[in-house]
C-alpha cells in the first residue's frame, strides 16, 4: 500500500498528456483545473479497483481480471465505458496473440538453425527469401557457411565464409 497519500495520484505530466488530447485546440486548463482532473481520476482508478476486487474476491480469487473490471464499470453504473473497454480489450488481446505467433515462429527457426549445426551440416532454405544457407562442418572444427543469393538484377551471387579455430 502507497506510505503517502501523494504517491496514490496519477503523474501530472500523464494527466496533463490526456487533458490536451481531450479537450479543443485553443482551449486552456488552468493548474487547479489540472490538479482537481488529477485527483479525481486518481479517486476513479482506486474506486474502479477497489470494485474490482470485490469481484475478485467474490470469485475467490486474487488476481483481478479483465472480466471484473467490466463488471465494476457496471456496478459503479458506467456502463457507457464497458462497449470501448471491452473492444480496446479484443484489440489488445489479438495484437498479444499476433506478438505470441511472430515469437513462436521466431524460435522454432533458430531452434531449427541451430538443430542443423548441431547435427554437423546440413542445407536449407528460409521461407521469407529465396535465399539457401549450406552448414558444413564439425561442431569442434569451425564452419563454413555458403550464402546463395540474388543480386538486384537477379543474378545469382555466392559468397563463402569459413572460420576455423586456431591452433
Amino acid at each position: 500500500m502507497a506510505e503517502r497519500p501523494e504517491d496514490l495520484n496519477l503523474p501530472n505530466a500523464v494527466v496533463g498528456r490526456i487533458i490536451k488530447e481531450a479537450i479543443p485546440e485553443g482551449v486552456n486548463v488552468s493548474k487547479e483545473a489540472r490538479l482537481a482532473i488529477s485527483k479525481a481520476a486518481s479517486v476513479f482508478v482506486l474506486y474502479a479497483t477497489s470494485c474490482s476486487n470485490n469481484f475478485a474476491l467474490k470469485g475467490k480469487r486474487k488476481t483481478i481480471s479483465a472480466q471484473d473490471v467490466l463488471n465494476a464499470m457496471e456496478e459503479m453504473e458506467f456502463e457507457q465505458f464497458i462497449d470501448p473497454l471491452t473492444s480496446a480489450l479484443e484489440a489488445f488481446r489479438k495484437e498479444m496473440r499476433g506478438k505470441k505467433t511472430a515469437a513462436e515462429k521466431k524460435k522454432k527457426e533458430k531452434e531449427a538453425v541451430n538443430s542443423s549445426l548441431e547435427e554437423g551440416g546440413t542445407s536449407g532454405e528460409k521461407e521469407e527469401s529465396d535465399e539457401e544457407v549450406t552448414y558444413q562442418g564439425e561442431e569442434n572444427d569451425g564452419f563454413i557457411i555458403t550464402v546463395n543469393d540474388d543480386n538486384e538484377e537477379g543474378e545469382e551471387v555466392e559468397e563463402d565464409v569459413e572460420e576455423v579455430e586456431d591452433g
